[in-house]
């Protein structure tokens, strides 16, 4: 099984708004996109438990012909609150990176 970054041109995070965190996973090959998708693995149910929100609050879309997996989550703290240690939200991709993919070598 691959990890998530191995098989990936890109993992990122970033503000979407001052309530809102987006993440973006994208790929090189056409074919680890597919099985990624197809394997169910990257889930509103796998969000919720990685970034403790509940499932209902995760929108998740699949972006085919940019073979990208976005989605978006509530910020647990508003952008620039005294509490944010992550203003741009850029440093959230974190848990997504070693998730390992059935199915991809």
């Amino acid at each position: 099984m691959a990890k998530l970054w191995e098989i990936t041109r890109l993992i990122r995070s970033k503000n979407a708004g001052p309530f809102v965190l987006t993440f973006d996973i994208m790929f090189d090959d056409p074919e680890a996109y597919a099985q990624t998708k197809t394997s169910g693995l990257i889930s509103p149910a796998l969000v919720a438990r990685l970034y403790n929100v509940p499932e209902s609050q995760v929108r998740l879309f699949y972006c085919d012909n940019a073979l990208a997996i976005k989605f978006s989550i509530p910020r647990p703290i508003f952008s620039g609150d005294l509490r944010d240690s992550d203003v741009f939200g850029g440093q959230q991709f974190g848990p997504l990176v070693d998730i390992e993919v059935p199915g991809v070598a």
